[in-house]
């Protein structure tokens, strides 16, 4: 029996957002460069010019960079920074309601490690390694620190100069978190009444892709993805996936994403771990989730990981390209391989996923062992990719609550009285008012907000274009009257209409109101 939720028309959305209808998701996305030719998708014929390239917005925008010395690693730049921390701050809001808890996991494993997931045997073409090199006692400086400036190992931590076993072993940069989230699991006896168990990991990972095939955030070496697993009985497979079905809409929906393809990819011809009946009655639940959940999808034969296969999000780029976003897989393999196990009461039943409500009293006083499911999933995906499909979406306009720069400020002129109030105001947005009073413990609450202010001579008309060019979310303008006022004229960032037959909307309000104003946008995703 399905939970009420997973069978409603459509999933939940987030307060102030309204997402389309579930049967619209199938529907292939399609990118316009304006309302005119909406409904006219992107042809070949299309000037190449005419659509939106993320990697010239990401410059023109002061988003990222790369480098020749780190090829496929983007550098973010401030305002691409803030995107991404609000994309990763919005994702852990949404852990509390989903309960997800997060952890924090090494980006380095041994090569045992690696052996016993199978991702060596599977996947070493992709990973990166790493080699330790030894440090000789004779080589270690007297005194507090070494030659290098490290400090000697603490006592009772277990670390010598030359480790007696192990020393030189090979590691491997991780691509995936899975083995190190098994590891966690594995750290204590678990019971039937913890799970379902459900871990996040924001920690960066590191794919080796050939460099012909690197391309501005889209296909990268280095990148952090949403990651998450979750340990559960069998029983609880299909609940887990409807959940993670929710988090997804919910989640592309703030975004303003409102048509992706479902892909259900299975087993690969060859590298893949587990039986053939594992494999199908693992495509088949996933299969049934889908079907049951009235989503259309594709079949990708023989796309799935090597240790499962998977529900994918394709999301599509203004070129046509697709690109996998958010993922749900199904895996009964690395719970083995790692011998992981819970306790339960009539363990073969539990085993099947049958309810224990039908075993015999006295099945249910036998206690035993049982080998959780685990389930991977991924909301955005590479949190890289997915910004290099906003950038190409927004084309420039952010929305308020993701906009790298939210405010500018703007002085009619240069005056001292004029100058100081813009500061107050800006004080006042980013929650810095409480250090100008001297008579107050200084207890700044910084609210987040990229505030940006300018007091240069130029005339105003020269700001508001340079403001509205740099995609600024709001714009507030001070003067003489708003001095006298205490207040400050706000306006929106957008561009005046092509007809231009109406003013954009103006308005007086005090600094806390704007502040008060913004942080409603924020909380409403506008």
């Amino acid at each position: 029996m399905l939970p009420a939720w997973a069978v409603r028309p459509a999933f939940r959305s987030l307060p102030g957002l309204r997402g389309p209808s579930l049967s619209s998701h199938h529907l292939p996305r399609q990118w316009y460069s304006d309302k005119k030719t909406a409904g006219a998708p992107v042809t070949p014929s299309t000037a190449e010019h005419d659509l939106p390239d993320h990697r010239k917005l990401g410059i023109r925008q002061e988003l990222f960079t790369t480098s020749v010395y780190s090829p496929g690693s983007p550098i973010f730049l401030p305002n691409g920074t803030r995107v991404f921390n609000r994309l990763v701050d919005f994702l852990r809001r949404q852990y509390v309601h989903y309960g997800f808890e997060e952890v924090i996991t090494p980006n380095i494993y041994k090569k045992s490690l690696w052996e016993r997931s199978g991702h060596l045997q599977n996947y070493a073409d992709d990973m990166y390694t790493v080699t330790s090199r030894a440090r000789a006692p004779e080589e270690k400086a007297a005194g507090c620190c070494g030659a290098d400036g490290r400090s000697p190992p603490h006592e009772g931590s277990g670390e010598t100069a030359r480790t007696a076993e192990g020393e030189d072993d090979d590691y491997g940069l991780k691509p995936m978190n899975c083995p190190g989230h098994c590891l966690i699991f594995a750290s204590k006896t678990r019971s039937y009444r913890d799970l379902p168990i459900r871990f996040a990991d924001f920690s960066p990972l590191h794919r080796n892709e050939i460099s012909g095939a690197l391309s501005g955030l889209t296909r990268v070496r280095r990148f952090h993805q949403d990651d998450g697993h979750i340990f559960c009985r069998p029983i609880q497979i299909r609940e887990e996936v409807f959940k993670t079905l929710d988090f997804m809409k919910t989640v592309y929906g703030a975004l303003g994403l409102d048509y992706f393809d479902f892909a259900l990819s299975t087993r690969p011809a060859d590298h893949y771990i587990g039986t053939d009946a594992e494999w199908e009655r693992a495509e088949g639940q996933l299969r049934d989730a889908l079907e049951q959940a009235g989503l259309k999808y594709t079949v990708k034969e023989g796309d799935g990981a090597f240790y499962g296969p998977k529900i994918d999000v394709m999301l599509h780029d203004s070129h046509g390209k697709s690109h996998q976003a958010g993922t749900i897989q199904l895996d009964f393999q690395l719970p083995q391989r790692f011998n992981l196990e819970y306790k339960a009461p009539a363990p073969k039943l539990e085993a099947q996923g049958l309810p224990l409500e039908k075993a015999d009293p006295a099945e249910l006083e036998t206690y035993g062992s049982v080998t959780p499911v685990m389930v991977h999933r991924a909301i955005l995906g590479s949190v890289e990719r997915l910004m290099a499909l906003l950038i190409e979406e927004y084309k420039g306009k952010w929305p308020f609550w993701l906009n790298p720069r939210q405010c500018v400020i703007l002085t009619l002129n240069d005056t001292e009285p004029v100058v100081r109030w813009a500061s107050e105001i800006k004080d006042t947005l980013t929650g810095h008012d409480r250090v100008r009073d001297p008579n107050k413990p200084v207890q700044p609450r910084p609210t987040g907000f990229a505030v940006d202010i300018d007091v240069s001579p130029r005339s105003l008309q020269k700001k508001l274009a340079e403001a509205i060019e740099k995609g600024y979310g709001l714009i507030a303008v001070v003067g003489k009257k708003n001095v006298e006022n205490q207040t400050v004229t706000v306006q929106t960032g957008e561009r005046p209409s092509e007809n231009g037959d109406k003013k954009k909307p103006r308005e007086d309000l005090s600094a806390m109101g704007l502040r008060l104003k913004m942080q409603e946008m924020v909380e409403t995703y506008q």
